[in-house]
Order: structure tokens, then C-alpha cells, then sequence
């Protein structure tokens, strides 16, 4: 280690042990209607397309998971896209199909994305004891005119009633996701926001700073002059008053943009930051596991057909809708476990673990980048000796990444 590079010791979680498990992803491309910030790989109107799509999904796992020599998996978490679109009997089938496949623990993390107001306490109910036993609910802000900005078909009150039916159906771990930094929010809107979602008590809240991406509809406005861009100054004031407030609530921050009561971190998320290996199913899902990475065919009629018309064996993680994938090299190991594990405010990165992981010590790969970043306050020493970002650096993340790109 450089000279520079031991500042004062600070209190830190215990390090992570890299694991040999996987997590299981499952991609829900269909939405009922499109958000205008939204550019993942989702469609609307393609109601239709569910069942056959659910098939083909079941064909994946079982695909995948029959290659063997695979370590069991430990989470399994569904996202979109709007998974609360599937009639919870699909989301029985596919959790069983991935338990039979890949030994699925029964006490394992299942997690599920969902809309305020698209489903009744029955279908929370099913969930429940289809094995769901975290949802995911995406309020976004507490005010109908940002929730307008957005295309979103819910209020608030939808929200409120959302989080007491899944109560009801007693899912021990209900999330919320807000955003913030929307074009015309200002501090106070974006405090009554957060102030609503906490009145609903959740175990988790996760909360991310809007992106314009290209292509959206908000991006559209943004370049005709019909919206201003988001002020970042103003959104890094609101993430740092946030920080206060949930930490004030006895939520701990344990991601740049998630924080958590105790016991209730998403597991599954924690896996992936670790940079430990998951396996992603579905249209457009992507997943790295066996040093291998891959991404599957976006359009779901592509990946019905290919999986339809599948032959053979496949080397595994792949499946007969893979449209690309690449060995992983050591160095792009490496650098992924730095800039995911940073993520991680807690628990950064534990040098003996990369040790373990790499043969290499941390300070012998990245020494001088790690010295840039200590003499800028981006990133500090704990006592056990492990490396994460400061306060500063939760706010200039993307600087900190850059380094190890």
C-alpha cells in the first residue's frame, strides 16, 4: 500500500466472503402502459403474448439449469417491465420451475416487482404462497402532477393501498422506489415525497436520481425545449438531506441509492454488487456466471421463436436466446468487482476477499488509482482495512468508477 493511502480508521460492516451460489433473474418485458423515462426492454399492449412467453420462460430455466455441474441458487428475484402483469399462477410455475432446476432454497430471497393499484389482495395472497417474499413497489413520487410527467396510471392513495394488502397477505419485506431530480421538483415537493412514503413504514426504500435517456419521451421534451433538465446540484442536495432523514428513521444506507431496517437489505442486489455470478432469463436479460457474459434477444416474439425451436445442448450459462456472450478476461473481472463493490457504503471492498478472488493484492492492481482517490476524499480506509466511498463519494460515484473503466 502507498504511504498516503491509511487515513484514520473508520467503523465498517464485516467483509463479504465471495460465495459459490447463484442468483436467478427473470425478466417481465410487458407493461400495460410505457413510462416516459423508461429505456429498459419493455412493451406495451402485448398482453397477448404472456402465455407464450411463459412457456418459453419455463423452457429456459429447465434448459439452463438441466447443462449441470452448477452451483445451487440463493435468490431469486423478478423484474421488468411489470411482473405484477403475470397471473400469479405463472409465477408459481416459473419459482418452481427455478427451485427444481437450480435447488432453489424454500427460505431463499423471491422477489417481485409490482405497480401500486394492479393487483388485489388476492393475488398478494398467491404470491405469498407461491414463495414471494419481498415486493417491490414502484411509487415514484407522492404528487400527482410528477406522477402526469411520468405516464404513471397511479396516486398515492394506490400506493397506500398497495403496501396494506400486501401487509395483509403478510410479505415480510415491501420496498418502495422514489425518484428524484425531476424536471420542476423542488426540495420541499421532494421532502413531502419521502415524508408520505414513510408513513407507510417500509422496510426498504430505493431511491434514484432521474436519468434522461435517449429516446424516452422525457428526452423528446428535453430537446424541443417543452421541459427543463433536471438541476444536479438540486438533486445531490435532496440525496444528501434524504441520507439524514432515513438514517434519522432507522433505515442504514448500505447502497449508494438503497437503504434498509435491519434485516431487510435486498439480497439478491447485494449478490450482483458482490460481482458474484447470477444467470438472467427472459427477453433482453443479461447474466454472468462461469466467467462467462451474455445477453438474450430483446424482442419477446425472438426469444419465444428461438426457444421454441430449440435443438440440442447448450454449454452453460447459455440458452437458445442468447444473442451474444464473451469470456470473461481477469482484468474485466477485477474492475467489475471494483466499481460494483464501491456501490456497496458499508462494506466496499475487502482486500484479503480480492486476494482469495484474483492472487493479487488490491493495492498491487490499483495502487495509484486508489491514491487519486484517497487524496480527492472520494473513497477511505475502515479498520478492518477495506475500501469505500466517502460521503463525497456516494455523490461522485461515476468520477470514482471512471478510474477502474
Amino acid at each position: 500500500m502507498s504511504s498516503n493511502a491509511a487515513p484514520a480508521p473508520v467503523t465498517a460492516a464485516p467483509p463479504s466472503v465471495p460465495s459459490a451460489l447463484l442468483a436467478l433473474y427473470v425478466h417481465v418485458p410487458f407493461c400495460q402502459t410505457r413510462c416516459t423515462y423508461c429505456a429498459f426492454n419493455t412493451y406495451a399492449g402485448m398482453a397477448a403474448r404472456i402465455p407464450p412467453y411463459v412457456s418459453a420462460l419455463l423452457s429456459e430455466i429447465r434448459l439452463v439449469g438441466s447443462a449441470g455441474g452448477h452451483p445451487p441458487a440463493s435468490t431469486l428475484y423478478f423484474g421488468g417491465g411489470t411482473p405484477s402483469q403475470l397471473p400469479a399462477e405463472f409465477v408459481r410455475q416459473i419459482i418452481r420451475a427455478c427451485a427444481q432446476s437450480f435447488a432453489l432454497d424454500p427460505s431463499a430471497e423471491i422477489s417481485f416487482e409490482a405497480n401500486p393499484g394492479d393487483a388485489d389482495g388476492a393475488y398478494f395472497r398467491a404470491l405469498r404462497q407461491a414463495g414471494v417474499n419481498r415486493l417491490s413497489i414502484g411509487m415514484q413520487s407522492a404528487h400527482e402532477r410528477e406522477l402526469r410527467l411520468f405516464a404513471r396510471r397511479h396516486n398515492f392513495d394506490d400506493v397506500r393501498a398497495t403496501v396494506q394488502l400486501a401487509r395483509q397477505a403478510s410479505l415480510p419485506s415491501v420496498n418502495l422506489d422514489l425518484i428524484y431530480g425531476i424536471p420542476g421538483q423542488s426540495m420541499g415537493s421532494w421532502q413531502r415525497s419521502l415524508e408520505a412514503a414513510l408513513t407507510l413504514a417500509p422496510d426498504h426504500l430505493s431511491l434514484y436520481s432521474l436519468s434522461i435517456e435517449e429516446g424516452t419521451p422525457l428526452h423528446v421534451r428535453l430537446l424541443s425545449g417543452r421541459m427543463a433538465a433536471p438541476d444536479p446540484d438540486l438533486a445531490a442536495d435532496m440525496v444528501e438531506w434524504a441520507a439524514e432523514r432515513l438514517s434519522a428513521a432507522g433505515l442504514r444506507q448500505y447502497e449508494i441509492s438503497n437503504w434498509a431496517a435491519p434485516g431487510h437489505a435486498c439480497q439478491h442486489n447485494v449478490h450482483v454488487w458482490r460481482n458474484e455470478p447470477y444467470l438472467g432469463f427472459g427477453a433482453g436479460a443479461h447474466g454472468c456466471a462461469a466467467r462467462v457474459r451474455y445477453e438474450n434477444v430483446t424482442s419477446p416474439d425472438d426469444y419465444i421463436a428461438r426457444i421454441s425451436a430449440q435443438q440440442g445442448t447448450h454449454l452453460f450459462p447459455l440458452s437458445a436466446a442468447t444473442a451474444t456472450a464473451a469470456a470473461l478476461r481477469t482484468a474485466e473481472e477485477m474492475a467489475d468487482t471494483m466499481i460494483l463493490g464501491l456501490r456497496l457504503t458499508e462494506e466496499g471492498i475487502d482486500p484479503a476477499a480480492f486476494l482469495a478472488r484474483f492472487g493479487r493484492e488490491l493495492w498491487d492492481v490499483y495502487g495509484s488509482a486508489l491514491d487519486r482517490l484517497l487524496a480527492h476524499g472520494l473513497i477511505e480506509c475502515s479498520a478492518s482495512g477495506a475500501v469505500r466511498l466517502t460521503r463525497r463519494g456516494h455523490l461522485l460515484g461515476n468520477h470514482v468508477f471512471s478510474e477502474f473503466v
